[in-house]
């Protein structure tokens, strides 16, 4: 396969009213998309879903705090936070303004200036060290500047799997949700476990 350019990449940007959709259904058709900063683009290879504040897993179960107020916003802006003291997390807030939906990318697979590695993205931790993300680029617009999504590789029929979420084993019934998505057996994926064709 010959991996597009960013410019061809760029000419497919995907706008912002792409996002203000449910959060699952943006977070499944990310799949195969490209996350792209600067000269370096990552395929969407798994995301979880995070659904507003009934969500026990979710941020926006705080309301619209300093930091999470952003996932009140409309879709299409990043949202980056620092994990544990340790890792920054890249989603993108989706739906509409109010809603407090977000998506985290969880793993991407190399495309553009990430080398042959399946193993560089895989993990939200690692995704935004790949991709050169961090708290610099929360509330970045994704409809403009060089920040953005696009369209990139087709997933193959029957190959998108969803499962609970990884690591919110607090969140009481909604950590067996079944709002993480993942491209089935590709090497760059995070966490297999709890699989379920879609």
């Amino acid at each position: 396969m010959i991996s597009p350019t960013i410019a061809e990449l760029r000419a497919g940007r995907l706008p912002a009213a792409w996002f203000q959709r449910d959060v699952r259904v943006v977070a499944r058709a990310l799949l195969g998309c490209a996350l792209v900063h600067g000269r370096r683009a990552g395929v969407i290879v798994e995301t979880e879903a995070y659904r507003g504040p009934e969500d026990l897993a979710s941020h926006a179960r705080f309301g619209p705090t300093k930091r999470a107020a952003v996932m009140f916003g409309r879709g299409g802006v990043a949202y980056v936070y620092l994990c544990y003291g340790v890792h920054e997390m890249f989603n993108i807030v989706t739906g509409t303004e109010g809603g407090g939906e977000a998506v985290l990318i969880r793993a991407v697979a190399p495309l553009v200036g990430l080398g042959e590695d399946p193993k560089v993205g895989r993990g939200p931790g690692k995704v935004t060290r790949a991709l050169a993300l961090s708290r610099a680029q929360d509330r970045r617009d994704l409809a403009t500047g060089g920040l953005f999504v696009a369209p990139a590789v087709r997933v193959p029929r029957g190959a998108i799997a969803v499962g609970p979420r990884v690591g919110v084993a607090f969140a009481g019934a909604w950590a067996a949700a079944p709002l993480r998505f993942w491209w089935r057996d590709h090497p760059s994926v995070s966490a297999t476990r709890a699989v379920k064709p879609t």
